[in-house]
């Protein structure tokens, strides 16, 4: 009896989940936001001055007009990645388009992806920034 008990909890509470909980994947490019909800393509490559203007960057999709966010993600490391093809992997938020990204992959030579950031990159080189400051000097 306290085995069944026990077996519902958990199915109770695993159907409680919202869809947030389950990792997705987003494919698309990497565009800044000021231009995509102009409706303009742009900026044209790494060189454009519209980058150092741009605050957000989103995740552009082959749908027409769908994007996310990803706002755990530095906007110089998504920068980096301006007009290229990239496979975000992580957690959708119900109720806004946006990802909070566990990994971005970069598609090099399809169907070839490279990871370029993941939440393990970035606690080991934040670790290592502490590292470094806790080494200075007072």
């Amino acid at each position: 009896m306290k085995n069944s008990v026990v077996l519902v909890a958990l199915v109770l509470a695993l159907i409680a989940l919202p869809g947030w909980a389950l990792a997705k994947t987003v494919e698309g490019t990497v565009q800044g936001f000021t231009c995509v909800t102009a409706g303009k393509v742009c900026p044209v490559g790494k060189e454009d001055p519209m980058i150092a203007s741009e605050k957000i960057f989103v995740i552009l999709t082959v749908e027409k007009g769908k994007y996310y966010f990803v706002p755990n993600v530095d906007r110089a490391v998504l920068a980096r990645h301006i007009n290229q093809m990239v496979r975000v992997t992580g957690r959708l938020n119900p109720n806004y388009p946006s990802i909070r990204a566990e990994k971005i992959e970069v598609m090099q030579k399809a169907p070839s992806w490279q990871t370029t950031w993941s939440t393990a990159m970035q606690a080991e080189a934040d670790a290592w920034i502490r590292q470094f400051y806790e080494q200075l000097p007072e």
